[in-house]
């Protein structure tokens, strides 16, 4: 039995659709975590068992974990609180359960930055880093997927790239960084789930297949779109001021903030590409199948 939270999230969508082919031929039940069941895909339907509720619940977690041999975890940052509670905080009760229920493996979605000086300056990372600490300590099997900035990020510019032709960020222009499509992430976490041969704990950095920076991103956009699009750079206080506005709390506000002077500063860089941290989705790729139709529709 795999229990999948988040099954509906950029992420976990993608996971659920990879395990409803691969599962069944494992011999594996499938189980999920949903607020919403009505948001499941059609193809989950009367092919997994649902536990409807929050994963951050305490009892809807003792009917999740059951019975279970391995959880997908994916924290969904609440931008209404300081980071600690938003992640750790959220995390405990799922902590406790998996001692209680027995659970064998875990699978988390993390980030990149362990063992770097950023580390315990990073904000949401260092957050997402703590978590994956907390499970640990409960003794689980537990794989944290070690991530870098998410090619769908850009999702959220898709306007601005169709109005101005234009994209933000607030790292240096040439800061070239590991970029991953979370296709591949699930992909990973599929496999993880599927063997669990693995045990202890440890991470499994997900890099992408190269690094990029802001102006690649640029110069690939315009050749894939079709049509000029460039990079501006935003002042970090700009930002802070801008998330505060929409009304986040202020911790989690400068907990992105702190996570984005970090990577400007190389967080991401501590992990080498090889084989088996490279994931094969290209930027090229995902424009062409995610970016364009989103920017040109």
């Amino acid at each position: 039995m795999i229990v999948i939270t988040a099954p509906t999230g950029n992420i976990g969508r993608h996971l659920l659709s990879l395990l409803l082919e691969s599962a069944p031929a494992a011999g594996e039940e499938l189980r999920v975590i949903v607020r919403d069941p009505a948001r499941l895909p059609d193809a989950a339907r009367g092919r997994v068992e649902v536990v409807t509720g929050s994963h951050g619940d305490a009892g809807v977690l003792d009917r999740a974990f059951e019975g279970a041999d391995a959880v997908f975890w994916l924290v969904p940052p609440d931008a209404s609180l300081p980071p600690g509670d938003a992640y750790t905080g959220f995390t405990r009760p799922a902590a406790e359960a998996f001692t209680a229920h027995g659970v064998g493996h875990v699978v988390g979605v993390s980030a990149l930055g362990r063992g770097t000086p950023l580390a315990d300056r990073a904000g949401l990372v260092t957050a997402s880093l703590a978590v994956d600490d907390l499970i640990a300590g409960t003794g689980v099997a537990y794989r944290a997927l070690a991530n870098p900035s998410f090619f769908e990020n850009l999702l959220e510019e898709a306007d601005s790239i169709r109005e101005k032709g234009v994209f933000t960020d607030t790292v240096a222009a040439d800061r070239r960084a590991p970029l991953v499509a979370v296709a591949d992430i699930a992909a990973a976490a599929a496999r993880l789930l599927l063997d669990r041969s693995w045990t202890g704990t440890g991470s499994v950095p997900v890099l992408g297949p190269e690094d990029l920076s802001p102006d690649d991103l640029a110069r690939i956009m315009t050749e894939q779109l079709g049509r000029p699009v460039r990079y501006e750079r935003r002042p970090l206080d700009e930002l802070y001021t801008t998330l505060a506005g929409y009304g986040l709390d202020e911790e989690f506000a400068r907990g992105v903030v702190d996570m984005k002077r970090a990577k400007d500063e190389g967080l991401d860089a501590g992990v080498a590409r090889t084989p088996d941290t490279a994931s094969p989705t290209t930027f090229e790729q995902w424009c062409a199948r995610t970016l364009k139709p989103a920017v040109l529709s």
